[in-house]
């Protein structure tokens, strides 16, 4: 069952009996919705899980129901605000150092017309922030990547990539915190550890939290 809704707002579609999914336009639109539910939530509501177009928004079946949330969802898709840091994810900016010994760092120059030297400038330059989390336990998509930078995926996706790897793709920058396939462009690694289930949270990429890269060598 899905709600449609004017050429403002999502598209809604029940995922079960206690969540809702919210079709947006874009990350934009994703993380507006996001930080105004957040801010104000509504009675029942569980979680928010975002994603690049979407975002996933669970509840308590004795608290609310589909069709009292779903009307809410829609009035707060109208309204947006200056997108915040989840309340949830108050936490210091996290620095992440990189060393630049990735192996598609000199295929990156060369498809961008930029020397090494300027991918690791242009790389390294902005504050990002972790749109949100997917993939894998403690992988965050981070937004700010410099647009000379927003490359594909590979065509070819490799069957393994190393821990600590960070990487770029469809205009995100992303850090492997495990071995595991992938498809994004490697340009460095770090020593950092992003995922620690001994840790409260585990993941050190927690959506909304801003992020610096530093370049440690290469």
């Amino acid at each position: 069952m899905s709600t449609p809704a004017d050429s403002a707002g999502p598209v809604l579609r029940a995922m079960g009996s206690a969540a809702l999914l919210a079709e947006l336009d874009g990350l934009d639109a994703v993380l507006a919705l996001r930080a105004e539910l957040a801010d104000d939530t509504p009675p029942g509501v569980r979680e928010l899980v975002a994603a690049a177009r979407t975002l996933l928004i669970t509840y308590d079946p004795a608290v609310t129901g589909h069709d009292t949330l779903a009307r809410e969802v829609i009035r707060r898709a109208r309204t947006p605000r200056t997108v915040r840091t989840d309340p949830a994810a108050h936490h210091d900016e996290l620095t992440v150092p990189v060393r630049y010994d990735g192996p598609d760092l000199d295929e990156v120059a060369r498809r961008t017309g930029l020397t090494t030297d300027e991918v690791i400038a242009r790389h390294t330059a902005p504050r990002y922030t972790v749109a949100f989390a997917g993939f894998a336990p403690g992988f965050g998509y981070l937004t700010g990547t410099d647009p000379l930078l927003a490359l594909p995926r590979r065509a070819e996706p490799r069957t393994g990539v190393p821990t600590g790897a960070v990487a770029v793709a469809g205009g995100f920058t992303g850090v492997y915190p495990r071995p595991s396939p992938g498809g994004w462009h490697l340009l460095g690694t770090t020593s950092l550890t992003l995922w620690d289930e001994r840790r409260d949270p585990p993941a050190l990429l927690v959506p909304g939290r801003a992020v610096r890269l530093r370049a440690v060598g290469r």
